[in-house]
């Protein structure tokens, strides 16, 4: 992904976000920040070792393009982890079109963490890869595939890690639903010789928020996006602050408590066209996105693998997934069952 997106539903917001991000320096601080290192670390250790494990092996079946076998590859191997970690399992089938009408076979893996429970969370990252390095600065590379090991496997490889820590606790009385969302990543590329669409992005997870069962209504979800690449600080995106601040001040304040206000700066970012848009606007799902933002990377705000050949294993940093991750056990085990 992704692209800075305005929308009719949040142009009360654009005035504000714009004006912090004219300066990179600018800053809104929250009564969260004061809570920084206060409070103990709640919930097992993650284990960043065995995330980074987990995006390898996602890498190691190639870029898990659209259609191709990899991606038939990958998707097997990532419901079975599921599995193997006693998640109830299910993978959402569609036919989906891409920006060139390209029929896009996708499957979102849905993997849920104690199914009976009446609360739940949603937790959910892309597990797909995009087929262009179109932001490459290369010219040649522009129609090449992108390997997506920060740009989709390292939020699956940390809601892996996450099944697995949670796998033998029965102390949670809350329920979470690990979401990998298939088909973001087919939005209309740079050398395209039409205009770029907001909705040729994120196709599975606009499947996913409008073919919801009946009644489901999670308490809020967290989006995993870029959370193990190099350098990486997460800003406060803007579509999450306009429809989920309640959920904002909780991951960024858990991130402050524990040592990782460096990682979670009190700081707005740009507004992002991603998966958490659709289950905002569709699912009516209050939903954040963490993801990183680079102010001084010149080749993208978004850093400076994106959307080019360079989004490998070399370039992801097991201190970020650390971080991320430990910040994830960290609002799990401090939330309760209570609707």
């Amino acid at each position: 992904m992704k692209h800075i997106r305005i929308t009719l539903a949040i142009t009360a917001a654009i005035i504000i976000t714009a004006a912090s991000c004219a300066s990179c320096k600018s800053t809104k601080k929250t009564a969260d920040e004061a809570m920084t290192d206060s409070a103990a670390l709640v919930g097992p250790e993650f284990n960043a070792d065995s995330a980074f494990n987990f995006v390898a092996m996602q890498c190691s079946f190639g870029p898990r393009t659209m259609n191709s076998k990899a991606h038939d590859r990958c998707e097997e191997w990532i419901a079975k982890q599921f599995e193997k970690y006693g998640m109830k399992v299910e993978r959402q089938r569609a036919d989906l079109k891409g920006y060139d009408g390209t029929t896009l076979k996708s499957c979102n893996i849905i993997a849920r963490y104690n199914p009976d429970a009446a609360k739940r969370i949603v937790i959910c990252s892309h597990w797909d890869s995009r087929p262009w390095a179109d932001n490459d600065l290369d010219k040649n590379n522009w129609h090449k595939p992108v390997m997506g090991a920060n740009d989709g496997a390292s939020g699956v490889g940390v809601m892996l890690e996450l099944a697995r820590l949670l796998q033998n606790d029965s102390t949670l009385s809350l329920g979470i639903d690990f979401v990998c969302f298939d088909a973001e990543d087919w939005g209309t590329p740079e050398w395209a010789d039409k205009a770029s669409d907001s909705d040729s992005w994120a196709l599975g997870a606009q499947y996913w928020a409008t073919h919801l069962p009946e009644g489901y209504q999670p308490a809020y979800g967290i989006l995993l996006d870029m959370v193990g690449g190099q350098n990486a600080k997460f800003y406060q995106e803007g579509i999450s602050k306009t429809y989920a601040q309640d959920v904002v001040n909780k991951v960024w304040g858990a991130a402050h408590s524990i040592g990782y206000a460096d990682y979670f700066p009190m700081t707005d970012g740009t507004m992002v066209n991603d998966d958490h848009v659709p289950l905002n606007e569709k699912a009516g799902i209050p939903t954040i996105d963490i993801i990183p933002y680079y102010p001084d990377c010149a080749q993208s705000t978004f850093g400076p693998t994106w959307h080019t050949v360079y989004d490998d294993m070399e370039h992801i940093d097991i201190n970020t997934l650390k971080a991320v991750g430990q910040v994830m056990v960290q609002v799990i085990y401090t939330e309760t069952g209570e609707q």
